[in-house]
């Protein structure tokens, strides 16, 4: 890149950036009916315009042999009328969340007459990168603006045209319904440098959101100056103790691990307890390679199951996003805690058990956004939380953690009312 294109991209970014923040203060000025208005009108104009988005992805599905897009990674690319209706539901159901803006947390009336409330206001301007699924571009948009934030959205290469699409329906709808200019934009450049410009910007933009590959988040945590709510990897872990029934951890299994293999919330390793590893290992096994998973255990596990690879220690810390699960015997919950905080991520952990002592030691010190009590890892979702759509998963500890919806983008203020009371 030229010193004068360098320049040029480092402009744009700057007015873009620029552009987000004043939309964001104006956005304090919109109500929540206006704000819901326009997730409606979005949903029915996506609808409307189905054909016009379908003619954009046929576009980006062209060009994904280019990229050299897996298989998987082109099944998520792909948009239908089917998936459009999705997107579009979603929208609607984000509509009827109840507002997050202006909820009083809490409040309290001080001796000398002061009334102190802590209320919930937007974060401001929210920069939020991801990869190859054009249905994230307005599950994003809308549970930013939902929450009271502008957004600048900078999709991948892959699914270009289809962002560009929806992002063109979005803005539209956002200007019908008296929305602020620029409360949604879509980053033109393609280029990695123009990431790393955004990121220097903390002046402007006060969230980056990282959705996608290890590398892409782990680059901009490093970069960015403003906060970053992220996850390296999913590395989920079920485990199966002596007081579990095992018929139920069979299925737990099963769904946590085949449900989808790509995915965060995905079990990558099971343990299981010494008292019923005889009996249900030989179980689970044959139902997990009846999927075509294959197993890779410790030499315990090996004694009760024959014609399985051997784990090595790196298989425990890995998150294989495909159809491999590691095995391992433990004889007690302490030693699965401990197993689990070791080599786990702090996404997504399961115990299968009636034993009441044991479920609460295991949510208890089990150091994760989530713990499943006998269901599965699969669950860790801000839909099935009952959150809305999510804009990602989040396994740091500030400012939030787990399923990311619309009160983890919002921060607070305090509010004190008076009555001309001065401090003696």
């Amino acid at each position: 890149m030229s010193t004068t294109d360098q320049q040029d991209l480092v402009q744009y970014c700057e007015q873009v950036a620029q552009a987000a923040r004043q939309a964001s203060v104006e956005m304090v000025r919109c109500s929540i009916a206006q704000r819901n208005q326009w997730l409606t009108d979005s949903a029915n104009q996506l609808r409307m315009r189905l054909d016009e988005i379908l003619a954009a992805n046929q576009k980006d599905l062209e060009a994904a042999p280019s990229y050299g897009l897996t298989d998987a990674q082109v099944d998520r690319l792909v948009l239908s009328e089917e998936r459009v209706s999705g997107i579009a539901q979603a929208l609607e159901e984000i509509a009827a969340l109840e507002d997050p803006v202006g909820e009083v947390i809490e409040s309290r009336d001080r001796p000398n007459g002061l009334k102190i409330n802590k209320v919930r206001v937007p974060l401001g301007v929210v920069f939020f990168v991801y990869e190859s699924r054009p249905n994230v571009t307005a599950d994003a948009a809308a549970i930013c603006i939902k929450s009271g934030n502008a957004v600048i959205l900078r999709g991948g290469k892959e699914a270009a045209y289809s962002s560009r699409a929806i992002v063109e329906i979005l803005t539209d709808t956002a200007r019908q319904a008296g929305l602020p200019e620029n409360t949604v934009q879509l980053v033109e450049p393609l280029d990695r440098e123009a990431v790393g410009h955004f990121l220097q910007l903390d002046q402007y933009i006060d969230l980056a959101i990282p959705r996608g590959g290890e590398g892409l988040i782990r680059r901009v945590a490093a970069e960015a100056k403003m906060p970053v709510i992220k996850h390296f990897t999913g590395n989920c872990h079920v485990y199966v103790d002596q007081a579990a029934d095992l018929e139920m951890a069979r299925s737990i299994v099963v769904n946590s691990k085949c449900h989808r293999l790509g995915v965060c919330n995905a079990c990558e390793s099971m343990l299981v307890h010494e008292q019923v590893a005889a009996e249900f290992l030989p179980v689970v096994v044959e139902a997990l390679q009846s999927q075509g998973i294959e197993i890779r255990g410790d030499e315990a596990t090996r004694q009760h199951v024959q014609d399985i690879a051997a784990a090595a220690d790196d298989d425990y810390g890995r998150e294989y996003l495909g159809p491999i699960i590691s095995v391992c015997i433990v004889d007690s919950v302490q030693a699965a805690i401990a197993h689990v905080n070791q080599y786990g991520s702090h996404h997504t952990d399961a115990i299968v058990s009636r034993d009441v002592e044991a479920i609460e030691a295991f949510t208890n010190e089990v150091d994760s956004s989530a713990v499943m009590v006998n269901a599965s890892t699969r669950f860790n979702d801000g839909g099935e939380f009952g959150l809305g759509a999510e804009i990602g998963i989040s396994t740091d500890k500030f400012h939030a953690r787990g399923p990311c919806g619309l009160k983890e983008l919002t921060t607070y203020k305090y509010v004190a009312y008076g009555d001309g009371q001065l401090r003696q």
